[in-house]
């Protein structure tokens, strides 16, 4: 029987993810980009350790050249990365910001062919392509929530998602390069990379002398506790699992149903009693028919 618990740890990711993304575009409107991503970072950090202290899961033995792979990893697709990602919704808006990232996943598929020699069948493809398209269709609709951005803000946002995606697609193949084949487990793996992330942003935020914004909102319980929230679901457990993904199945079937969130976003909008249109029904479907593809190619 066919064992997978990568593509299923991957659209676990990207269902939180989905949830936690509503988190962030709210708290991008008061926390700069930088400082978001530090204090997410910082907050996740601290559940880690306290998993491992609850598992006892000991400290990996791990060779030189898969940990630099997973620590530069991290400062490519965290610190760098995350960052360019929240300067991508501010500029752009979340739906637009989350069409640019459907970019990661072809980038990673062709990426881990050409450093990793993952070859992907032509039914595996055809299965990211169709993934790809429903996702696209749901987020590109235009709605009356969309704000209109000047030509500007347009180019900038297009100039950052298309970093976010480049940096995400590197990110993911050092990330399966260093796990794909050692003992490493996706706990401690998460950890190191998100470590080694928010210890350049940590330099990087004193740096700019940008620590006092984080100091002057302690005392904002709605900012401290949507803060909280977003970085468990989606920095915590979002990670852990996107980890999971990478060690388990190949870069390029990780990376594209890690780019699902919106159409898991569908459920929650007609939970909560929103209009919710026939196109983006349609293109949760026709993801599913794409996921199904990824699922039973073996």
């Amino acid at each position: 029987m066919t064992d997978f618990s990568g593509e299923v740890a991957a659209l676990s990711a990207a269902c939180l993810w989905s949830i936690a993304s509503v988190v962030y575009s709210k708290l991008g409107l008061t926390i700069p980009p930088l400082q978001l991503n530090l204090i997410k970072g910082i907050i996740a950090i601290g559940f880690f350790i306290f998993t491992i202290l609850i598992t006892g899961e000991l400290f990996p033995s791990i060779a030189t050249l898969p940990m630099c792979l997973l620590l530069l990893s991290g400062v490519i697709g965290i610190s760098l990365g995350d960052t360019l990602f929240f300067n991508t919704i501010n500029s752009l808006g979340p739906r637009r910001t989350l069409l640019m990232q459907t970019l990661t996943s072809p980038m990673s598929a062709i990426f881990g062919l050409i450093f990793l020699q993952e070859k992907l069948n032509s039914l595996a493809w055809c299965g990211i392509l169709v993934t790809l398209l429903g996702v696209a269709w749901v987020i590109s609709e235009r709605t009356a929530d969309d704000r209109n951005i000047s030509t500007k803000e347009f180019k900038e946002g297009v100039v950052f998602g298309i970093f976010t995606s480049i940096a995400g697609a590197i990110a993911a193949v050092m990330a399966r390069g260093a796990i794909g084949d050692t003992e490493i487990s996706p706990l401690w793996a998460a950890l190191l990379r998100l470590s080694a992330g928010t210890l350049i942003l940590s330099v990087w935020s004193l740096s700019k002398q940008q620590t006092s914004f984080i100091l002057s909102n302690l005392n904002n319980p709605r900012i401290i506790g949507g803060t909280i929230f977003a970085a468990f679901f989606g920095t915590y457990l979002g990670i852990w699992l996107q980890q999971t993904a990478i060690k388990f199945t190949s870069v390029g079937i990780a990376s594209t149903l890690l780019q699902t969130s919106p159409i898991f976003v569908i459920p929650f909008a007609i939970w909560m009693g929103e209009k919710v249109t026939v196109r983006a029904i349609l293109g949760v479907f026709i993801s599913i028919a794409g996921i199904a593809l990824l699922f039973f190619l073996e």
